[in-house]
C-alpha cells in the first residue's frame, strides 16, 4: 500500500502514540563530541516502557483497527522488540494478541513478551527460524481471522516510528545530519518522510550492519532483494529483505548508506555507556558506530549530528562478547600472529621491540624446533597507523607478522584454542557453522554427517543470540569430499569453509604442513 507524503505527514502529526510512549530525551554526548570535535546528540528510545522505539509503530497500527478487527484480535511474528511493543499495546488497549516466536528465542525475551502483554498476549513458540514463525503466524491469522501486524512494512507502523522525527525537530531544530539504523527500514522511512518535508536540507544517513545490509543491496539493484544470509550479532536489524514501502521511502529520502562491523558496534556500545551509563543493544548502538566511522573521512566539526539509540534490550551474556571486541572496534587494540625463533630470550626480545606498549593477550605453545607461532593482543594509542609502525619494526627485525584484527575466525575461536596441533592429519578441513540454539541441534548435525568422517576439532561460542557459532574440523579423504559436501547441504545450517584461513594455518593446522 503506497501512501502520499502529505498523508504520512498527517498520520505522524495525528498519531496517538503518546497514550503509551514517552517523548524520549535528546542528550548531548559530551565525551564523544569532544573526542570527534563535533556536536553529537543521541535520541534515547531506550526510555520507552519496552526499551525500544518499536512500541510507537505497533501502538499506532493497533489504534487504526476497526471494531471488528479489535474483537477478532491481532497476531505478529517476532523474536524481539516488535513482539514486546505489540504485547504492551495489546494490554493497554485490551485487544487479544498472539505472538509467534521461534523456539530458539532466548527465555528472557519470551518472558518479557508475556510480562508486557499480561492476560492479553499469548505466546506461541514455533519452528527454529523467524521465517518458520512468520509462516505459522500467517496461517493462524487466516484460520482465526486475526489481523497481522507487520514489524515495519506498513504505513501506520512507519508513521508511528515517524513521531521520533517530530520530536527531534522540536528538541533540536539545528540538527543537520542524522544517522538512523536500518533493519526492515520502518524507522528510517518514518523519520525521513517526515523530516525531509519540513527540513529538506537535513542529511539523513542510513546505517546497516555489514552482515545484513539489505537496503544497500536493494539500492544497488533498484528494488528489494533477498540476502542469502544475515549476521546474528545485531539481531534487531537482522533482516534479509527490506520492505517494499520502506524501500520506496528510503530510496527517495535517504541521502547515504553507511555499513558498520560488529567490532565497530561493540565500540559504539562502549561510547554510549561512557557518555550516558546506558547499555545499548547492538542494533541500538549502530548510529553511534556510524558517526565515529563517518567522522574519520568527513569534517563534522561544524555539524550538528544526531543518532538514535533505538533499543536497549540486550541479553546480559552478550556483554562478555561486547567487552572482548569494543577495543578492536575503536582501534585501541590489535590482534596478530607472529613467528619468533624457538630459543631462550626470544620472547623477551620480542617484547622489547614493542616499545613498552601494553600486551593484552599472549598465546603460545611449543610446536616446532626452529620457530614458534604466537597470538598477540596489543594496546594501541594511535589506531591502525600505530600498528603499521609496529609491524614494520618487527618485520625489519626478521619477524613474520599477520594482522588478525579483522579475522572473525581468529577472534571468535582460534584465540581460545592456541596450544595444540596434530602431527599427521593431511586431510583435515575446517568449517564454521551457525547452529540454532535449541535442543537437538548438535544431534541433528551429527546424525546428518553420520559416522563416516572423523571430527578432528570442535569449538563452540555463543554471545546470547539465537544461534551459536561453531568451528569444526573433519578428516575428509579426497575421494569422499563430494559426499561430504552433499551431507553438509542437507544440514540447512549456514556454513563456510575456513581451511585456508591464516588463523587456522598459523595455530591449528597439521604440523607436517608448510608453515
Amino acid at each position: 500500500m503506497t501512501v502520499s507524503e502529505a498523508e504520512y505527514l498527517r498520520k505522524v502529526l495525528l498519531s496517538p502514540v503518546y497514550d503509551v510512549a514517552v517523548k524520549s530525551d535528546l542528550v548531548r554526548m559530551n565525551r564523544l563530541s569532544g573526542e570527534l570535535n563535533s556536536d553529537i546528540w543521541l535520541k534515547r528510545e531506550d526510555q520507552q516502557p519496552v526499551k525500544s522505539f518499536k512500541l510507537r509503530g505497533a501502538y499506532n497500527r493497533m489504534s487504526q483497527l476497526s471494531e471488528a478487527q479489535k474483537q477478532a484480535g491481532v497476531i505478529a511474528a517476532s523474536a524481539g522488540n516488535h513482539a514486546q511493543g505489540l504485547a504492551y499495546s495489546a494490554r493497554i488497549k485490551g485487544i487479544k494478541a498472539v505472538i509467534v516466536m521461534p523456539e530458539t528465542t532466548p527465555d528472557i525475551k519470551v518472558e518479557a513478551v508475556r510480562r508486557f502483554g499480561g492476560d492479553a498476549a499469548e505466546v506461541v513458540l514455533h519452528g527454529t527460524s523467524f521465517d518458520a514463525a512468520k509462516d505459522e503466524a500467517q496461517r493462524l491469522a487466516k484460520e482465526n481471522g486475526y489481523t497481522f501486524i507487520p514489524p515495519f512494512d506498513d504505513p501506520d507502523v512507519i508513521a508511528g516510528q515517524g513521531t521520533i522525527g517530530r520530536e527531534l525537530l522540536e528538541q533540536n531544530p539545528k540538527l543537520d545530519t542524522l544517522f538512523i539504523a536500518v533493519g526492515g527500514g520502518g524507522l528510517a522511512a518514518g523519520i525521513a518522510v517526515y523530516l525531509k518535508q519540513l527540513k529538506p536540507d537535513l542529511k539523513i544517513i542510513a546505517v546497516e550492519s555489514d552482515e545484513s545490509a539489505c537496503l544497500k543491496a536493494a539500492l544497488e539493484a533498484g528494488k528489494p532483494v533477498t540476502l542469502p544470509s544475515v549476521g546474528i550479532f545485531a539481531d534487531g536489524v537482522a533482516v534479509k529483505t527490506i520492505g517494499t514501502e520502506t524501500f520506496r521511502l528510503c530510496q527517495q529520502y535517504v541521502d547515504e548508506v553507511v555499513t558498520v562491523s560488529s567490532d565497530e558496534i561493540c565500540g559504539a556500545i562502549k561510547d554510549i555507556f561512557d557518555d550516558t551509563r546506558v547499555i545499548a543493544e547492538p542494533a541500538g548502538a549502530m548510529s553511534v558506530a556510524a558517526i565515529r566511522k563517518y567522522a574519520k573521512n568527513h569534517d563534522l566539526s561544524q555539524a550538528h549530528v544526531g543518532g538514535i539509540l533505538c533499543g536497549a534490550n540486550i541479553n546480559f551474556h552478550t556483554l562478555r562478547y561486547v567487552s572482548e571486541r569494543c577495543e578492536l572496534g575503536e582501534q585501541k587494540e590489535a590482534v596478530f600472529a607472529a613467528t619468533i625463533p624457538e630459543r631462550p630470550g626470544a620472547f623477551k626480545r620480542f617484547c622489547e621491540l614493542l616499545g613498552g606498549r601494553g600486551i593484552t593477550e599472549f598465546n603460545y605453545r611449543y610446536a616446532r624446533e626452529d620457530e614458534a607461532h604466537i597470538f598477540v593482543g596489543l594496546k594501541l594509542r594511535q589506531g591502525q597507523a600505530e600498528f603499521e609502525q609496529i609491524r614494520q619494526t618487527l618485520h625489519d627485525e626478521g619477524y613474520r607478522i599477520f594482522n588478525l584484527s579483522d579475522n572473525e575466525m581468529a577472534k571468535l575461536h582460534v584465540r581460545y584454542m592456541v596450544g595444540g596441533r596434530p602431527v599427521d592429519l593431511p586431510n583435515e578441513h575446517i568449517f564454521s557453522f551457525e547452529f540454532p540454539e535449541h535442543p537437538g541441534a548438535l544431534k541433528k548435525f551429527l546424525d546428518t554427517l553420520g559416522d563416516r568422517w572423523n571430527i578432528t576439532l570442535f569449538h563452540y561460542r555463543n554471545h546470547g543470540a539465537a544461534e551459536g557459532l561453531v568451528l569444526a574440523g573433519f578428516d575428509i579423504p579426497t575421494d569422499s569430499r563430494r559426499d561430504f559436501d552433499r551431507h553438509l547441504s542437507q544440514l540447512g545450517y549456514h556454513y563456510q569453509e575456513q581451511t585456508d584461513n591464516p588463523a587456522y594455518q598459523f595455530f591449528l593446522s597439521d604440523l607436517t604442513a608448510p608453515a
